[in-house]
């Protein structure tokens, strides 16, 4: 009932409401235009970034890299099988955890190479 009055309000008032105000739509059209509008230009990009940085995290680790697991696992990578997806990481002496790649959440070794490389870059400057 309700929606056929809008619909007639908007064909007979040129789509104002029967006060001469906008159509109580309009806003919240606005509001998902502008949404959307963020997404596609802020978070977006954002995402694929990040999933770009996460692949390029796995498929780069070697063996003898220090590496942190997503359950706060700190090792050193011992090998690597890229068929199974599967890594063995070194906890202690004579302790060996194989696990799922994805597991890993950061490799310090890299970072701090990364981290040695901005530095010198930066003394050369």
């Amino acid at each position: 009932m309700l929606y056929s009055l809008l619909v007639l309000a908007q064909n007979e008032g040129g789509g104002k409401a029967p006060g001469g105000g906008v159509m109580p739509m309009e806003p919240l059209l606005f509001m998902l235009a502008i949404f959307a509008l963020f997404y596609f230009i802020v978070i977006r990009p954002g995402q694929k970034r990040q999933d770009r940085e996460r692949l390029n995290l796995l498929n780069n680790m070697k063996k003898n890299d220090r590496v942190l697991t997503t359950g706060g696992i700190y090792g050193s990578i011992v090998s690597v099988d890229d068929k199974e997806d599967l890594i063995t990481v070194k906890v202690d002496d004579n302790t060996r955890l194989k696990m799922l790649k994805s597991s890993i959440l950061r490799n310090l070794s890299a970072e701090e190479a990364h981290k040695a490389e901005a530095d010198k870059a930066k003394e050369s400057k």
